[in-house]
């Protein structure tokens, strides 16, 4: 009887493992450009870009509550390509495309740099999107949230209060959900659960009180930026 007890418990610590496994890697197609020197010498290459995936994960997971795994998107496999290409990153089907070329012109810290793209991306892999409905500027404002709260934001990122539109995107935005989840702690993880199926501007509403754009007026005001009217 306790043999049948024990074996079940083991069982059963299998298939929770099984279930929350991710496989995370990097796949290094830089050869020997300038970049992708700096990626394998600076940054650490493929042992650090693998590193840096599974420690976005755990972070992503914690900022969104998500503790438990039917709260997350079925991800089974992040992978991370290094590639010569343009621009800086994307994802695409929970693959990181990720242009070397970008960082053999960062100036400063490299890695850092790096990690701060890497945890962008991954949150793209795990956030809900309201099915389609959800404003791209806040995908992608939420994205640098998670950016920022994990400490690679920039220098050259917008000082609070700066921006045109409270869905501008990226760190304008984020900057916005900053301010949004410093009155109501957890607002963004929140935010995140009720975009599982469905999104509109009423989730503001619902979680803070107040209209999103009042919200956006208000979070100008604090910072002495007010809005222009023409």
């Amino acid at each position: 009887m306790t043999f049948h007890k024990i074996f079940f418990v083991i069982s059963l610590v299998l298939v929770v493992s099984l279930v929350k496994a991710v496989d995370y890697s990097v796949v290094d197609n830089t050869g020997d450009s300038a970049g992708g020197r700096r990626f394998r010498g600076e940054i650490g290459g493929i042992t650090y870009g693998t590193q840096s995936l599974r420690a976005a994960t755990d972070f992503v997971w914690r900022l969104f509550q998500q503790t438990n795994p039917s709260d997350r998107k079925p991800v089974t496999k992040i992978t991370l390509f290094m590639e010569n290409g343009d621009g800086v990153a994307y994802n695409s089907g929970n693959e990181i495309h990720f242009n070397a070329g970008y960082l053999a012109g960062v100036s400063g810290d490299v890695k850092r740099e790096f990690t701060g793209v890497v945890y962008h991306e991954v949150v793209h892999s795990w956030q809900w999107n309201g099915a389609g409905r959800a404003p791209g500027g806040l995908i992608e404002g939420i994205a640098d949230y998670v950016r920022l709260k994990a400490g690679y934001a920039p220098s050259h990122w917008v000082a609070p209060g700066g921006g045109d539109r409270w869905d501008q995107g990226y760190d304008v935005t984020a900057r916005f959900l900053e301010y949004c989840n410093d009155l109501r702690n957890g607002f963004v993880a929140e935010l995140n659960k009720k975009m599982r199926s469905d999104y509109n501007d009423g989730f503001f509403v619902d979680l803070l009180g107040k209209d999103v754009n009042q919200l956006w007026r208000e979070y100008k005001a604090k910072y002495g930026q007010g809005i222009q009217t023409i």
